[in-house]
């Protein structure tokens, strides 16, 4: 164990054994001190919106297909030009350092290690730079929560694509926090810095509640900042938290290079649909005109399959992947996404699916 701002962090490194994804909660919860676990696992008021982002994907039906010639599935995909070897990637989450010592730098090693793609908030631990240095030259995102302060977001935004960002996520359904009781139960305050934070200024993070970080957060992001972003990054933007066919193609027109289906995990607006029960009219809206990443909700390989055949072209999770940090570092990481990926390995052989492509194509039933 290591101690931080007495905060104890896990610090093990090894590969972990994965019944499930499901199993995963448990066990950190273990090693994971109350405050920390609280924040990660916990969603907004009542937790009906996180609790249905999963049972959303029983509301349809694999179709497989036999006599289809089919062995060894291929995984392997592209997005913006960059080829990763799974479509499964890393959601952009805060504050890893709550789950092991080091953070989003073991993530970043794990996500490498397994061929996915990672992106890093705003909020993480560690450096947008030392993030990307832990990944050894394999692919990221970097994510945005716009602040007030422009003079942030352009550092921010400047470091990344110097880091060697392949894009950025702006984040645009947090511009308040949500109403999360775990955190209030728990008077949970960040006892780890934010190291973007501290680097530019807005303070370090520690010693606040998640409601005083996003103080400094913009509370008003529009279409025009899409523009902006482009501008100072020079680099495609995906605009994340978008829940409806009208706010896609609003995204699309004001400039927007992908679209990200997601509700935050359950963690913003409860009450909200299930991001799966929106993700294929948003893909009918966007028309493969932009790429379409999905999160919220994935905990099989058959979700992945699901997403994919639904109109994404990437699919993402965090928490899981933070447990496996919490249980085993990098390798613990890298042992989460391997499972996930043969899982869907699996669906992908049983349904009758060679390719990704494939799998895009393939037929859902509706119950």
């Amino acid at each position: 164990m290591t101690e931080t701002n007495g905060y104890f962090q896990n610090d093990n490194e090894k590969e972990i054994n994965v019944l499930n994804l499901q199993s995963l909660e448990a066990e950190a919860e273990k090693i994971i001190p109350k405050g920390g676990f609280g924040y990660i696992a916990g969603g907004s008021e009542d937790n009906w919106t996180l609790k249905e982002n999963t049972e959303a994907f029983n509301h349809v039906q694999i179709v497989p297909h036999v006599l289809s010639n089919v062995e060894d599935p291929q995984t392997d995909t592209s997005i913006f030009g960059i080829n990763v070897k799974t479509p499964i990637m890393m959601s952009p989450a805060a504050a890893q350092g709550l789950a092991h010592a080091k953070g989003e730098i073991d993530t970043a090693a794990g996500i490498a290690k397994a061929g996915a793609l990672m992106s890093q908030s705003t909020y993480s631990s560690t450096s947008i730079a030392d993030t990307m240095k832990a990944g050894n030259g394999a692919p990221q995102f970097f994510q945005l929560y716009m602040s007030k302060d422009w003079n942030f977001n352009e550092n921010l935004l400047k470091e990344a694509k110097e880091a060697g960002a392949k894009a950025i996520i702006l984040t645009s359904d947090a511009t308040v926090d949500g109403y999360r009781e775990s955190d209030v139960v728990n008077d949970f305050q960040f006892p780890i810095p934010m190291a973007n934070l501290t680097k530019f200024s807005e303070g370090d993070g520690k010693g606040k509640g998640i409601g005083e970080i996003y103080a400094a957060a913009a509370q008003k992001i529009g279409p025009d900042d899409i523009k902006r972003i482009k501008d100072i990054a020079g680099l495609p933007v995906i605009v994340k938290g978008v829940q409806s066919p009208e706010d896609a193609l609003l995204a699309i027109g004001a400039g927007a290079d992908g679209i990200y289906v997601s509700n935050h995990g359950g963690r913003q607006l409860n009450g909200g649909p299930a991001s799966f029960d929106v993700l294929s009219d948003v893909a009918k809206a966007v028309n493969h005109r932009v790429p379409i990443i999905f999160d919220s909700g994935i905990r099989r390989g058959s979700h992945v399959f699901k997403a994919l055949a639904s109109g994404a072209d990437l699919v993402a999770l965090a928490r899981p992947i933070i447990y496996g940090l919490a249980l085993g570092g990098a390798d613990g990481v890298y042992s989460v996404v391997e499972h996930l990926n043969d899982e869907f390995k699996t669906t992908m052989q049983l349904a009758g699916t060679k390719t990704i492509e494939d799998v895009k194509n393939s037929k859902l039933l509706k119950k």
